[in-house]
């Protein structure tokens, strides 16, 4: 295959989300949570497209009308009405492959999404990818369907090639039972075109329904650079499996054989919700968009210095806090509720 799943700092048309709704379990939350996602509408129509999924019609008015009452360019904006069952764009959402000979020639590759190992109704979702693109993809770009379980935030890969992923999740027996580690690193190579693999065996986040999505924990950034999550309380659950995840880090190479830049992101203090609940808050789900970095704060005494630590690693990228307790309340963050769309990924962007 000559094509390769984009890095996210690669240039982007758009950025996908699903907004929630009543017959969502954020129903309870919706006043709290549809601020945070206008703020994120705010911040990608400055600098790129937005396309936005809605539920019916009658959600798509009520979210235009929320945005012209927030001065969002609504000339940025592209909707797609169908059935959702849920908010979590980067699981559900595409992942897209651009050409090694030609960036301009993209694949648009549709996993299956099964919620998580079928612990949540997910069969709306995992339909949402087909009428993306065919109500809204350039009609140059290939779409292929994929018979493998696979989610956005289980994955990270960087400009070499070098995929990052977990295998508390990829192996996961709730996701692809019959097939072994050679068997989901020749999918990949093949549908996703990754030619090394890092594959994490330690750290989880208490109340993270995901089964140890990467994006929860360590990221890539450009210039063989790694940035992750560090718990500096060892009083904290987490102290141990995080301690030795750094470790490993501390153990790949990159592809010319030489350590990883690493770039440790403080530990928020613990979040709980009203039933005593742990949530997964984590500095590391952040979401890159042109130009720019949206980082999820969590009104926390470290707010300050993630901001610091993401800029060292995106220098050239304008960082901005978006406040994610209301996310982080029904257990994901920013980047889980988001999905790049890649330059020439939308009918009528420049190609």
């Amino acid at each position: 295959m000559n094509f390769r799943l984009l890095p996210e700092w690669a240039e982007q048309d758009a950025v996908m989300l699903t907004w929630p709704h009543q017959a969502t379990d954020w129903r309870d939350n919706l006043t709290a949570v549809e601020p945070v996602y206008v703020q994120l509408c705010q911040h990608i129509c400055n600098v790129q497209q937005l396309v936005i999924v809605a539920h019916d019609d009658t959600l798509k008015t009520h979210i235009t009308q929320l945005l012209l009452t927030n001065d969002v360019d609504l000339s940025r904006v592209h909707f797609v009405v169908t059935p959702c069952n849920d908010t979590w764009a980067r699981d559900h959402g595409p992942l897209t492959c651009a050409s090694l000979d030609n960036p301009a020639e993209l694949t648009i590759n549709d996993f299956t999404f099964n919620g998580w190992g079928n612990k949540f109704e997910s069969t709306l979702d995992n339909q949402i990818n087909a009428v993306l693109v065919k109500q809204l993809a350039h009609s140059n770009n290939q779409y292929q369907a994929i018979d493998l379980v696979l989610e956005g935030g289980g994955i990270e890969i960087n400009e070499h090639g070098t995929l990052l992923t977990t295998r508390e999740c990829l192996l996961n027996q709730n996701r692809n039972p019959s097939l072994s580690t050679d068997d989901i690193e020749h999918v990949l190579r093949t549908q996703l075109g990754a030619n090394d693999f890092l594959w994490v065996d330690h750290g989880y986040l208490a109340g993270d329904d995901t089964d140890s999505h990467i994006d929860t924990l360590v990221r890539f950034a450009p210039n063989n650079t790694l940035v992750y999550v560090k718990c500096d309380d060892n009083n904290d659950e987490h102290y141990s499996a995080l301690d030795a995840m750094e470790k490993q880090l501390k153990s790949f190479t990159t592809h010319t054989g030489k350590p990883y830049t690493l770039i440790d992101l403080p530990w928020p203090k613990a979040v709980f919700n009203a039933d005593n609940d742990r949530l997964p808050a984590t500095y590391a789900n952040y979401l890159i968009i042109n130009n720019a970095v949206l980082v999820p704060t969590y009104n926390d005494s470290n707010d300050a210095l993630a901001l610091e630590r993401i800029q060292s690693a995106y220098p050239s990228h304008k960082i901005i806090g978006v406040n994610c307790l209301p996310i982080i309340a029904q257990f994901g963050s920013l980047h889980c509720i988001t999905m790049q769309l890649p330059r020439g990924f939308l009918a009528g962007g420049p190609k």
